[in-house]
C-alpha cells in the first residue's frame, strides 16, 4: 500500500512513522527541501501550481491525503481523476474559508458564533452594529495560529482595522467571552465506521496552541454528546473519510464551533503515547481502507508544544513518563519545533516543563 501525502511538515513526518508500523510506504510532496518528512517518507519537491510535477507525485499511489488544509484545490483536483483523495475536496474547500466553514455549521444547526460575511466598510459597520462588541475580524482564508485577526472592542477601532485588512476577503465573528476551549478528533471510514477520541481541553497562548489535556476533565455526559453529534453531522455531510478535528468554545455547558481542520491536529500529538492507536496511524487505516485502530486512552496525558525556540530538556529527558518529540525545524518566532508528551503527569512535572517553556 502506497499513501502520497501533500505536505512535508511534522504532521506529514508524524504520519509516515505511523506508516511505518502499518507497512504502508509514504511520498510526501512539499515546496521546501528542508520539510520534516523527509527523515521517514520520499520526499517530492515542487510547486503546488506545477500541476505536471503534482501528477508525477501521484503516480503509482494507492491514495492520496493532506497534513494541512491551505493545499491549493486545482492540486487536488489534478490527481483526482485517477486517484482516490481522503478526505473528500469539499471538506477541504470549506476548512480553507471560514465563511464557508461558518455557513455548515449553521445549515447543520451546530452552535457557532454570530457572522457577517465582509465585502465593504459599510458592511463591516452594520455588522458590528447586528453582532455587538466586542467581535473578531478575521481574513476568510489563510489563517492559522490567530493570524489575520483583529479584535474590534469598539466603534474607533472599526476604520484602523478596516484599513489593516480591507484587501482580503473577510468575515466578522462573534466574541465569545468563552470558560474553556476543547476540540474532538473523530475518524471515519469509507464504509461509514466512526470511532471518536475524548474530548481535549486546549490552552492557547498568542493564538498558538500552548497545552493540551487529554481526556479534558469534566467532559463526560452532555458536552461529549455534543461534540460527537456535531462531528457526526459534518462527517455524514461531507462523507468524510479520516480524521476531523472540530475546535469548541465551552461556554455556560453549550459547545460552540469554532473552526474545523480536515486532518490530524496537534491537539491530538498526545494520542502516539497516550491512546492504544495514534490519530496518525488511524487516519492512515481509514484512508487506506483498513479497520481502525481502538482509540482507547492508555494513560491520561498533558502535551506541551515547543515554539520558537528549543530550551534545555535535559532534565525532563530520562523520565520515562515524558517523551520528546523534536521536528527538525530551524528556530524562529512562533514556529512549532516540536512537542513534549506527559503520560500521567504529577502536577509537580506539569509546573517544571512549564517552567522550562518559560
Amino acid at each position: 500500500m502506497r499513501v502520497g501525502i501533500f505536505g512535508g511538515g511534522q504532521l506529514g513526518m508524524m504520519l509516515g512513522e505511523a506508516a511505518k508500523k502499518l507497512g504502508i510506504a509514504c511520498r510526501c510532496f512539499d515546496s521546501s527541501s528542508d520539510a520534516p518528512a523527509k527523515k521517514v517518507c520520499e520526499l517530492i519537491v515542487g510547486s503546488y501550481d506545477d500541476e505536471e510535477a503534482v501528477r508525477d507525485f501521484a503516480e503509482g499511489m494507492n491514495v492520496i491525503t493532506y497534513e494541512f488544509e491551505n493545499v491549493p484545490t486545482k492540486a487536488i483536483e489534478a490527481v483526482m481523476k485517477d486517484h482516490k483523495v481522503h478526505p473528500p475536496l469539499k471538506a477541504l474547500q470549506t476548512a480553507q474559508d471560514r465563511l464557508h466553514e461558518k455557513t455548515l455549521f449553521q445549515k447543520l444547526s451546530i452552535p457557532t458564533p454570530l457572522f457577517a460575511d465582509i465585502s465593504s466598510k459599510e458592511d463591516l459597520e452594520n455588522a458590528v452594529k447586528k453582532i455587538g462588541l466586542p467581535c473578531v475580524l478575521k481574513t476568510r482564508r489563510m489563517g492559522y495560529d490567530g493570524k489575520g485577526q483583529i479584535v474590534l472592542k469598539s466603534n474607533d477601532e472599526i476604520e484602523k482595522a478596516w484599513g489593516a485588512m480591507n484587501n482580503q476577503a473577510l468575515i466578522l465573528e462573534q466574541f465569545i467571552p468563552f470558560d474553556r476551549e476543547l476540540s474532538i478528533l473523530a475518524v471515519r471510514t469509507e464504509g461509514g465506521t466512526v470511532s471518536f477520541y475524548p474530548l481535549i481541553e486546549n490552552i492557547h497562548r498568542n493564538g498558538i496552541l500552548h497545552k493540551s489535556t487529554a481526556p479534558a476533565l469534566n467532559t463526560k455526559g452532555p458536552l461529549t454528546d455534543q461534540a460527537q453529534q456535531a462531528a457526526m453531522k459534518i462527517m455524514s455531510e461531507l462523507l468524510y473519510v479520516g480524521v476531523l478535528t472540530i475546535e469548541f468554545f465551552e461556554k455556560d455547558g453549550i459547545l460552540i464551533a469554532n473552526e474545523m481542520a480536515p486532518r490530524v491536529h496537534n491537539s491530538g500529538h498526545w494520542s502516539i503515547e497516550g491512546a492504544v492507536t495514534s490519530q496518525f496511524e488511524n487516519h492512515l487505516r481509514a484512508v487506506t481502507g483498513m479497520e481502525l485502530g481502538s482509540i482507547e486512552i492508555t494513560q491520561p496525558s498533558v502535551m506541551f508544544n515547543i515554539i520558537g525556540s528549543v530550551p534545555d530538556l535535559s532534565s525532563i529527558e530520562n523520565n520515562p513518563h515524558i517523551f520528546i518529540h523534536l521536528y527538525g525545524k530551524e528556530s524562529r518566532a512562533g514556529r512549532k519545533l516540536g512537542h513534549v508528551t506527559m503520560v500521567s503527569p504529577s502536577e509537580e512535572l506539569i509546573a517544571r516543563m512549564e517552567r522550562i517553556l518559560e
